[in-house]
């Protein structure tokens, strides 16, 4: 079996707002409305069609901070909190024999940044990030991209992702698919006892 993984709030969880707020100015009065609209771009970012440089004085510029590059740099990096119950199945699925696969919307600030600072990404034996490819998902060039590059047969292809309308595009490729939520993990576990695994 091939399996493709998420990223995002399902190996890792993730709190943006927290971290970044602490570059906003003191005393703020729409810091809420300030970090939202740094999502304005995030798509084009994480597309690969923004370079990091410009994603980041963009994003001081829209905060209103004074933090340098690198200060936000390492607030952006520092959002993540490892799912350990999916590391678990990850490490399993390893042991297992079966072949690991990445495929996540990210961008060029956490990547490759955030399999050096967890180790255990080197369990998976490839990636399709959405920076390098020119697409993000739910676009379907992504999901092609990750068939021909990989030659999967989505028949035997089980993909996991928090996202409803990723899950959409997945099942119209053809993969077993999962709505991944972080707080009902046992369900993951079950969807998975249905497999020959």
């Amino acid at each position: 079996m091939t399996f493709l993984f998420d990223i995002g709030r399902v190996l890792l969880d993730f709190d943006f707002e927290s971290s970044l707020a602490r570059l906003l100015p003191p005393d703020c009065p729409d810091s809420h409305e300030r970090l939202l609209r740094l999502l304005e771009r995030k798509d084009d970012f994480e597309a690969g069609m923004i370079d990091p440089e410009s994603y980041m004085n963009w994003a001081l510029g829209v905060l209103g901070s004074d933090a340098t590059p690198e200060q936000f740099r390492h607030a952006w990096q520092h959002i993540f909190t490892p799912n350990e119950p999916m590391w678990q199945s990850v490490r399993q699925l390893s042991a297992a024999g079966h072949r690991l696969i990445l495929f996540s919307n990210t961008n060029a600030i956490h990547c490759p940044w955030v399999f050096e600072e967890y180790p255990e990404f080197s369990l998976f034996h490839g990636a399709v990030l959405s920076f390098e490819t020119g697409h993000i998902k739910p676009q379907p060039p992504i999901y092609q991209h990750a068939v021909d590059a990989h030659g999967l047969d989505p028949q035997s292809t089980l993909y996991i992702d928090d996202l409803p309308e990723n899950i959409a595009t997945g099942r119209e490729f053809g993969f077993h698919c999962h709505p991944y939520h972080l707080q009902n993990h046992a369900a993951y576990e079950s969807w998975l006892s249905g497999f020959p695994i």
